[in-house]
C-alpha cells in the first residue's frame, strides 16, 4: 500500500489545473544553491533493506559521542533537575493524546490541567490572569509587545522601548513577528558598568515621544537584575504599559512583577509578564520544544492571546472547566483575532503543571536559592584565575558575564574537548563584548563541578 494516495494521473491533473509544467516548478523560488538535491549524501548504512533500524543505530552512535558534557551554558535555556514523576506522569495516555480540548466534555482532565497552570503561573507572577501558554518566550514577548500595543488606548504611537539587554534571538523574533503591524522598536543601551538599563538612556530613547510600552528583563541577558522598581514607575508616568521579561524560577526569590513599582500608586505593577516556561521540567533537548508563558492585569485579560481555561459549576453545583475569554481566529471574526499565534503547548504545560506541583512553593524556591548560590561559588572560584573578572558590578541571580584574557571561541573549544559546555559567547551578537564569557550554574552543578570547570579553564589559559 502507497504512503502517498496521489497516483501518477492525479499529479499531472493537479498540475495541469494550477498551470504548473512539474513540481520542481512549485519550488522555484528557493534559490538553487539551498536545495538538498537527490538524497545521494546519505550513508550507505542508511540505504539498506533496514533503514529504520539503521537511522536508530546512527542516532545511537552520536548520542555516545556527544557523551554527557558538563554544562555551565546558560542564556535562555537551563539545565535544572526534573523529577522522574514529571514526564512519567505527562506522558500518560490521558494526557499524551489529548492534543487540543476542543471537546471540553471529553477533555475535563486537559482542561483542568490548563487551569492549574494558569493559577500557578498567576501566583508566580503577582499578576491577575494567564493563558495556557504560547509557542516559547520569545513569541510570547512579541505577543505581549502586540498586545501592549493594541490595549494602550492613551498612547498613540505605535512605539514599544526595548532594551538591548533583553536577548538578542528575542528581540529578533519580536521585530520578525511586528515589523509588518507597523511597531517601532526603540532600543535602548545599557549601562557599560552596571549591564542594567538606566532612566538617563530610556529618556535619551524616547526622546521626548510617546510611547506604548517598556520591556523589562528581569534578569537580563547579562544576568544582571534590573531596577525593575525605578523602570516601572518611570514608565507609568509616561503613560506606557511595562512589559516584564521574567525567569520563572527566579520568581521565586525575587518581586514578582505584580509588585513591581511603588505599589501605594494606584499605577504599580508590571501589566504584563512573559517568559519562557523551560526551566519547569523541559529537557534540554537539542533546541526544544519550549513553552512560553503570558499573564496580564485583569484590566488586559480580554487581550490576552491564546487559550484561557476557566472554572465554573454545572446545575448539580459540581466544579467543570472550559475555554473561555478566547478572542482567537476560531472563534471570531479575523480581523477582530488578539493573535494569529493562538496555539498553546499542552503537552509542555503538562509537565510543568507536574513540575510545579511536585515541588511547590518551598521547593522552587529552594531550587532558586541553591541556582544563586552555586554561580557565587562558582564565580568565586572562576576569578581565582589571573585575567578572568566580572564584567558588570551589579547583583545577578544565576549567570554572569565574565572577561577573559583571551578569544573566547578558543577557550570555548578548549573545554569543549574537554567535555565542558563553558558557557555562551555574547560577543557574537555584542561586539563590544568580545573576550567575554557568560557562565551558568544551577542547583545541578556540586562543587567537584565547580573545581572541575576551574582547573579546566586554568589549563586552557596557562
Amino acid at each position: 500500500m502507497p504512503f502517498i494516495p496521489h497516483t501518477p494521473e492525479d499529479t499531472s491533473e493537479m498540475l495541469a489545473t494550477i498551470g504548473a509544467a512539474s513540481i520542481e516548478e512549485l519550488f522555484d523560488e528557493i534559490p538553487p544553491e539551498l536545495r538538498a538535491g537527490d538524497i545521494s549524501g546519505l550513508a550507505q548504512s542508511l540505504m539498506r533493506p533496514e533503514p529504520e533500524m539503521a537511522v536508530a543505530r546512527l542516532m545511537q552512535e552520536r548520542a555516545r559521542a556527544d557523551g554527557e558534557p558538563l554544562c555551565f551554558l546558560g542564556a535562555g535555556a537551563y539545565e535544572h533537575h526534573i523529577p522522574a514523576a514529571v514526564w512519567q506522569l505527562a506522558t500518560r495516555g490521558e494526557f499524551y493524546s489529548a492534543y487540543t480540548p476542543y471537546q471540553a466534555e471529553a477533555s475535563q482532565g486537559t482542561l483542568q490541567v490548563l487551569y492549574e497552570f494558569q493559577s500557578m503561573m498567576t501566583a508566580l507572577t503577582g499578576l491577575d490572569a494567564s493563558n495556557a501558554s504560547l509557542y516559547d518566550g520569545a513569541s510570547a514577548l512579541a505577543e505581549a509587545a502586540l498586545m501592549a500595543v493594541r490595549a494602550n488606548r492613551k498612547v498613540k504611537d505605535k512605539r514599544v522601548l526595548m532594551p538591548a539587554s533583553v536577548h538578542p534571538f528575542y528581540r529578533q523574533t519580536v521585530r520578525s513577528i511586528v515589523r509588518h503591524q507597523g511597531i517601532e522598536l526603540v532600543e535602548v543601551p545599557y549601562d557599560p558598568t552596571g549591564g542594567h538599563t538606566t532612566i538617563s538612556a530610556l529618556e535619551q530613547a524616547a526622546a521626548g515621544k510617546p510611547f506604548a510600552a517598556l520591556v523589562i528583563p528581569q534578569p537580563n541577558v547579562f544576568g544582571v537584575l534590573e531596577e525593575v522598581d525605578s523602570l516601572t514607575d518611570w514608565a507609568h508616568q509616561h503613560n506606557a504599559l511595562v512589559i516584564g521579561l521574567v525567569n520563572p524560577v527566579a520568581l521565586a526569590l525575587l518581586s514578582p512583577p505584580g509588585e513591581w513599582g511603588t505599589q501605594s500608586e494606584k499605577s504599580g505593577g508590571a501589566d504584563i509578564a512573559c517568559g519562557e516556561g523551560q526551566p519547569l521540567g523541559m529537557p534540554l533537548a537539542s533546541g526544544g520544544p519550549y513553552l512560553g508563558f503570558l499573564c496580564c492585569t485583569q484590566a488586559l485579560v480580554r487581550q490576552l492571546p491564546g487559550r484561557i481555561a476557566g472554572k465554573t459549576l454545572d446545575l448539580d453545583g459540581n466544579p467543570g472547566y472550559t475555554l473561555t475569554l478566547q478572542a482567537r481566529e476560531q472563534h471570531i471574526r479575523r480581523s477582530k483575532a488578539t493573535s494569529n499565534i493562538c496555539t498553546n503547548q499542552g503537552l509542555l504545560v503538562t509537565a510543568a503543571t507536574i513540575h510545579l506541583s511536585l515541588l511547590g512553593a518551598e521547593g522552587l524556591e529552594r531550587v532558586a536559592a541553591a541556582c544563586h548560590a552555586n554561580t557565587r561559588a562558582l564565580i568565586a572560584r572562576l576569578c581565582e584565575i589571573p585575567g578572568i573578572e566580572p564584567v558588570f558590578d551589579r547583583p545577578v541571580f544565576h549567570e554572569q558575564l565574565l572577561r577573559l584574557p583571551r578569544p573566547t571561541e578558543d577557550i570555548l573549544k578548549a573545554l569543549a574537548a574537554e567535555n565542558i559546555l563553558a558557557g555562551f559567547n555574547l560577543g557574537r551578537s555584542y561586539p563590544e563584548l568580545d573576550g567575554s564569557l557568560l557562565v551558568c550554574a544551577t542547583e545541578t552543578r556540586t562543587e567537584s563541578d565547580i573545581d572541575r570547570f576551574r582547573d579546566a579553564l586554568g589549563r586552557a589559559l596557562s
